[in-house]
């Protein structure tokens, strides 16, 4: 089963293209677990719930994996979570960073911020979009894994995501 994962800076569009396109195809998708897991916290979150969430999200792929699908999607994966340690705290748990590399996705889209902030109490950067946007960029490429980036408004998003992931599942 193909593994595409939909991924990119705060408020670039990751969740609503997610939406959509689980809308648009029947497969298995994979919601992104820091939402769930720091919605219950009674404050913030530290350094070491990324490594809960980090659980969650593989425990959630996993759970998703076994279902008989053309494919899967996910709303993130342990990528946001290894950019966001390295950002955030400047170092990440070594959990995350090899199971990463142990499930790498067939395929990343990319978003990219050119769609305005959006407020979100989970949100932190509003002005570091492009920076970490190429952070994301250069991991990717050092992960090997193929991607595309994912611009523009909207309906431009969603029919460039379908043309790439027709492609895909059509090989």
């Amino acid at each position: 089963m193909n593994k595409i994962v939909i991924t990119g800076p705060e408020s670039s569009g990751k969740t609503t293209l997610f939406s959509s396109l689980q809308e648009e195809y029947d497969t298995c998708g994979v919601e992104e677990y820091a939402r769930v897991y720091i919605d219950q916290l009674e404050t913030g979150y530290g350094y070491n719930d990324i490594l809960e969430i980090a659980k969650g999200q593989i425990e959630n792929e996993k759970k998703a994996a076994e279902k008989d699908c053309l494919f899967m999607l996910a709303d993130t994966d342990l990528l946001t979570l290894e950019v966001w340690c390295e950002y955030k705290y400047q170092k990440c748990h070594h959990f995350i960073k090899s199971n990463l590399r142990k499930m790498l996705p067939d395929y990343y889209l990319l978003c990219y911020p050119d769609i305005p902030w959006e407020y979100d109490p989970q949100r932190e950067n509003p002005n570091d979009r492009v920076e970490l946007f190429e952070i994301y960029r250069a991991k990717i490429v050092s992960l090997g894994v193929d991607y595309q980036i994912v611009k523009g408004g909207y309906v431009a998003r969603l029919k460039n995501s379908k043309s790439i992931i027709n492609h895909i599942t059509n090989s």
